[in-house]
């Protein structure tokens, strides 16, 4: 491998906190993992103590990256026709946002699939005149026809597949509810680009369907949002594609190891949000597994751990399980990089002060787990008429919010309901709610914030 300048490599550590003392019989090992990357490419920085370097780049240099703009044009986004020059100008703005260098394409999305810009199935090489002609494209654009997201992502998939980069990316826009292709297309795409690029969705307006838009961000590890208002998609995409300039490297996966004996209750990232990936488990080795997190910049997320381990002695201890961050071999043919690791351990003790406290960061999280989960049942509740079950979970919801000091959800939650005590989730639901409003919260119910360590 080459030797690369250390302040241009992005650097991994991997810290975890648990309470490793269980009492006698006790078999539930939880550990919160905090993973950070930091002093890659764009930013420069000192190795972390234990820290390990992924694969980088030279001085002055970047990674190279691909990104598909996928724009909605069914018929909807001329209501009102505002919406469509929105988009047009957002896009346009992400456009000039991106690195020179970096190749692209747009896409119009409507029953079926067309790329727009370069066109032929190509990708266009990011420079000032690449840039002028895909906005002059977008100019062209207009509304009319269908919603199959599926094929927009399909072909997206084919785009970028065809790109010899390190970092793939998708920025996807939809004003509508995918009407045209049946749910289990959409789901099927969603597993045939599972791994292959990571995408951010965004809905606008009101009239799109909150489950569809957040579960495309799932599937591809992006991000999901709404834009409830056209007027601020521009600075929405201009934020996106950022963000996705900022990303170093691809591929990284969470591999855990776990001794003869002990069961994987669930691994799920628990920051900057909730998502379970406890099901897109790969086997590596007969004890070991690696779960998905994609690409990542200079920055730091939360995982949570939970495994049941073999009753044992008071006195007794053992590894639990190891957590490392893997980068797969790009040829496939060697041995993938292990950039960081970190120990999940079980000490039995009959200190009952000892076993009995719970870790900060285990209870946070827990709650913020559970706060995006009662919310999700708090609004499917209200939705079919269960008023009483409602007003229980967003009660809940707004007592988990208060004591872990989540203020934007707090401030999301109080649009929806009055809150009488939040220590105590006491709320009335108001009466009229603005669409808008409720699904702001159902799409941003899954964003966490950060424990105090």
């Amino acid at each position: 491998m080459a030797n690369f300048s250390k302040s241009n490599v992005p650097q991994f550590s991997v810290d975890v906190y648990q309470n490793e003392f269980l009492p006698e019989g006790g078999r539930e090992v939880n550990g919160i993992v905090t993973v950070t990357s930091t002093g890659g490419g764009t930013t420069g920085g000192i190795p972390l103590p234990g820290a390990a370097a992924a694969p980088g780049y030279g001085p002055g240099q970047a990674p190279s990256a691909a990104v598909v703009l996928m724009v909605d044009c069914s018929g909807s986004m001329d209501y009102p026709p505002t919406k469509m020059r929105n988009a047009r100008d957002a896009t346009a703005a992400a456009i000039d946002t991106l690195r020179e260098g970096t190749r692209f394409s747009v896409v119009a999305g409507t029953h079926v699939a067309k790329d727009v810009y370069p066109g032929n199935g190509q990708l266009a090489v990011a420079d000032a005149r690449t840039k002028a002609q895909a906005k002059e494209a977008l100019r062209k654009l207009s509304a009319g026809g269908g919603t199959a997201i599926g094929t927009w992502l399909r072909l997206a998939d084919r785009l970028l597949g065809a790109a010899d980069v390190d970092i793939r990316h998708g920025i996807l826009l939809t004003d509508g509810r995918n009407e045209h292709e049946a749910p289990e297309d959409l789901r099927a795409a969603l597993d045939s680009c599972a791994g292959r690029f990571t995408c951010d969705a965004r809905g606008v307006g009101t009239d799109w369907e909150v489950k569809e838009v957040t579960s495309i961000a799932s599937a591809l590890l992006g991000t999901a949002d709404i834009v409830a208002d056209p007027a601020g998609l521009a600075a929405d995409f201009t934020q996106m594609m950022e963000n996705a300039m900022g990303k170093e490297v691809a591929d990284v996966a969470l591999r855990l190891w776990t001794p003869v004996g002990v069961e994987i209750r669930f691994v799920k990232q628990v920051a900057p949000t909730v998502e379970d990936l406890t099901g897109r488990r790969t086997e590596a080795s007969p004890r070991a597994g690696d779960y998905p997190t994609g690409s990542w910049g200079d920055e730091s997320r939360d995982y949570h751990v939970c495994v049941l381990v073999p009753e044992a002695g008071i006195g007794q201890e053992m590894l639990a399980a190891r957590v490392s961050l893997i980068l797969p071999d790009p040829s496939g043919a060697g041995a993938p990089q292990v950039l960081s690791q970190g120990l999940v351990r079980a000490v039995w003790t009959d200190d009952m002060v000892a076993s009995t406290s719970i870790n900060p960061q285990v209870a946070h999280y827990t709650g913020q787990a559970e706060l995006a989960q009662v919310i999700q049942q708090g609004l499917d509740a209200r939705k079919s008429g269960d008023f009483d079950g409602a007003t229980a979970k967003l009660g809940r919801a707004v007592q988990l919010a208060s004591a872990s000091g989540n203020q934007d959800t707090a401030k999301l939650l109080s649009k929806v309901v009055d809150v009488v005590d939040a220590a105590t989730g006491t709320v009335r639901l108001k009466a009229k709610v603005a669409e808008a409003d409720e699904m702001t919260l159902e799409t941003r119910s899954t964003k966490t914030v950060r424990v105090k360590k």
